[in-house]
């Protein structure tokens, strides 16, 4: 197994009282909230957090992207993986996910991924995703064209990357005379594609298709549906005719280990309580608008998440869920092994600072998950 220790890089300092008197951490939460001089701060940290990831014997460091949010301060991801690259020598970068519809111009995309394959000779990860339905709000882009705009998108950057330029694109969203990507890719024919989702059934079909056949990655959603939706991608890869493999299946969710419960459950709840009832918080409209996918996904996203975003819940809601792992190094590595049993999973993502959690209990957590739950993972 593959594990990637990623990162959001809430707003810690947010003043939680006052902005839960807006709708939302995303969109609408005036931007006087953010302190530069804390942000500065908790950019040095959070880099330094992620850095350290290498030493401690991960695979991978993961970071994302989001737009006008105290949820993530990523909105531009190939920056933090540039310096990331810049602190490490040999452990992967994955960038889980670059939004592909919100840009006017994918080739920027194409050129900026580029650049991080050749700065890292060869160590980057592509995750492709549409964005969540807040990003449509904050972009201005029609959510109804999500999903024709990341399939063409990804189509142009893909031939971008692998044939000879230049060219010139015809598309339904995108033109282009010249299509001519400089640098080109240090790995051939192009990086590891990877798809973070909430479990679309339209993104299951098209990440199963033979020709891509590309690892898909259940986020942040209840155990019984990270199980679903990854047998669901199974069984759509039976039927375009394959088998498909243990590193096709992904799942990441938050994780907190301690010597005991007690303890794992005291220092865990505030930052995974407040990572889901302040960070990710927003109304159903917010997160769904209209025409963002359709209605028997929409049906189906929704049944996974399980109110998770929408309304409150406590950490022990979560842990009863499987959304979140907490617990003693054995309780972790056995509830992953049942995961791995129910799924053939190949990759796990651990979210190992959530919401307002400081740097001391996320450092004591990286360390300890690092030293008694990451060997028995990368062994297997």
């Amino acid at each position: 197994m593959k594990v990637i220790c990623f990162s959001l890089m809430p707003y810690r300092p947010l003043d939680l009282a006052a902005a839960s008197k807006h709708r939302s951490s995303w969109v609408v939460l005036p931007n006087s909230f953010y302190d530069p001089e804390k942000g500065a701060d908790e950019y040095e940290s959070y880099i330094d957090m992620l850095a350290s990831a290498e030493a401690l014997g991960f695979d991978g460091i993961g970071v994302n992207e989001h737009h006008q949010t105290a949820y993530g301060l990523m909105p531009a991801p190939n920056l933090i993986a540039s310096a990331l690259i810049q602190r490490t020598k040999k452990v992967k970068i994955a960038i889980l996910g670059r939004a592909l519809p919100l840009v006017g111009n994918p080739l920027y995309i194409a050129e900026e991924l580029a650049m991080l394959d050749n700065l890292s000779r060869g160590r980057l990860i592509c995750g492709f995703v549409r964005g969540i339905g807040a990003e449509y709000h904050a972009s201005g882009v029609n959510p109804a064209f999500s999903h024709s705009r990341f399939h063409e998108a990804h189509d142009l950057i893909i031939k971008s990357w692998t044939e000879p330029g230049p060219f010139p694109w015809e598309g339904e969203h995108y033109n282009f005379n010249y299509v001519n990507v400089w640098p080109r890719m240090y790995q051939r024919p192009h990086p590891p594609i990877w798809i973070p989702s909430q479990g679309s059934q339209e993104t299951v079909e098209w990440a199963a298709t033979p020709e891509r056949r590309y690892p898909f990655m259940v986020t942040f959603s209840p155990r019984d549906a990270v199980v679903k939706n990854l047998n669901a991608y199974r069984d759509q890869a039976r039927k375009y005719g394959y088998e498909a493999t243990s590193s096709q299946f992904g799942w990441s969710a938050p994780v907190y280990v301690a010597d005991t419960l007690d303890r794992a459950i005291k220092e865990a709840r505030e930052g995974i309580e407040t990572m889901f009832n302040n960070f990710l918080m927003m109304p159903q409209r917010m997160l769904m608008p209209p025409g963002y996918t359709s209605l028997a996904s929409m049906k189906r996203m929704l049944s996974s998440r399980a109110g998770l975003g929408t309304s409150r819940v406590t950490l022990e809601q979560l842990m009863e869920l499987g959304t979140a792992v907490v617990g003693t190094p054995q309780m972790v590595r056995d509830r992953l092994d049942w995961m791995r049993e129910k799924t053939d999973l190949g990759i796990f993502i651990p979210l190992l600072q959530c919401g307002t959690m400081n740097d001391t209990l996320t450092r004591r957590n990286m360390a300890l998950f690092a030293s008694d739950v990451l060997p028995h993972l990368q062994k297997s």
